[in-house]
């Protein structure tokens, strides 16, 4: 029989590793599905001048592949493919930093389309901590940033006098969602998926917000002693439920919406602060978290309300801090990772 190049499942890694030319932080699967094991990589330097790069996996060879590199101003704060499973919008990424841009993905050259910025009229700009794109409908983006506010884009990428299809954006609103700094933005998939969104920040609070009615918003809990909450990620499969996690915290807090204030779970098993939290892509009760103490953790969640003492699986990154985690929308059997220069891949 000739050689397809489909590894037997039998044969297959578990662990595959890309080593960077630079320290990583941001990270994100591609979600196309003839792009299966795809990665975009940020690099995490210093000063001005810093990268991204998208690596693929080379199932024959068990291989990552640098496929295109591009300069990034500034470190990248979050990056995100384009949440496109069926493949039928243009192949886009977005990162945030000292502004939102889009990037049309090439091998090797990546163009970027559109740069994203709200204060024209201002010689500074207010850096953005993160960002979402909505998985409903991909046109929209909300931004987070420093300067207190969030603001949603609306993405156009039509097609302009026989040319490639352009991407442009203009400002849907923007609005102050916290009393100081947000740190992270994401939408519900509840009421539709498009609506409703959620942002955490320096105030110590969560507040949830609904597009058509931006006038009032929810605190969904507040931080006992308003210590800054730094990220929050929704449950991918049950929209009552969220994670977040607060500043120098070893601990993830997981909230049900229809008891605010009140968290439904603590996971406090990291022996230092956790720095990523991603639920599962396809079970309402799985999530992992990453932590300072160099380990990443899978805990099963169905025992809430009662105590979840143990994580069902822990990985150690010997060489260092976990600093990112993503679990693949696509690729639900793997989960990645970054500490240092290094990017791995695990088979969960």
């Amino acid at each position: 029989m000739a050689h397809s190049g489909v590894v037997p499942a039998g044969k297959r890694k578990e662990i595959y590793k890309y080593i960077a030319p630079w320290p990583l932080y941001s990270m994100n699967w591609s979600v196309r599905p003839d792009k299966r094991f795809r990665l975009a990589l940020g690099s995490f330097v210093e000063e001005y001048n810093n990268k991204v790069q998208i690596v693929s996996l080379d199932e024959d060879s068990s291989e990552f592949m640098a496929k295109s590199t591009f300069d990034h101003p500034y470190p990248t704060t979050k990056i995100m493919w384009i949440p496109d499973s069926k493949g039928i919008f243009p192949d886009l990424l977005a990162t945030s930093g000292d502004y939102l841009r889009v990037w049309r993905a090439g091998e090797p050259d990546t163009r970027l389309e559109c740069v994203l910025n709200n204060n024209k009229n201002s010689d500074f700009c207010a850096p953005l901590t993160s960002f979402d794109w909505n998985e409903v409908d991909p046109n929209l983006v909300g931004t987070s940033s420093i300067d207190t506010t969030c603001t949603i884009w609306g993405l156009e990428t039509g097609q302009v006098m026989g040319r490639v299809n352009l991407v442009s954006g203009h400002v849907k609103t923007q609005l102050i969602a916290h009393d100081k700094e947000v740190y992270d933005i994401a939408f519900s998939r509840a009421g539709g998926g498009r609506d409703m969104f959620a942002s955490v920040g320096a105030d110590g609070s969560v507040r949830m917000f609904d597009l058509r009615h931006l006038e009032h918003s929810t605190i969904i809990y507040e931080d006992p002693a308003h210590t800054p909450l730094l990220r929050l990620a929704w449950n991918k499969q049950d929209p009552n439920y969220l994670a977040t996690i607060a500043m120098d915290a070893c601990e993830v807090i997981i909230l049900d919406v229809r008891v605010p204030c009140t968290p439904v779970a603590r996971l406090n098993n990291h022996r230092a602060c956790v720095n990523g939290i991603a639920w599962a892509p396809h079970s309402s009760c799985h999530i992992c978290t990453a932590g300072g103490d160099h380990q990443a953790l899978i805990w099963d969640i169905q025992q809430m309300p009662r105590a979840i003492e143990d994580p069902i699986l822990a990985y150690t990154a010997a060489e260092g801090e976990v600093n990112q985690i993503q679990w693949g929308a696509t690729q639900p059997d793997w989960i990645a990772i970054c500490y240092n220069k290094s990017l791995e891949i695990l088979r969960v």
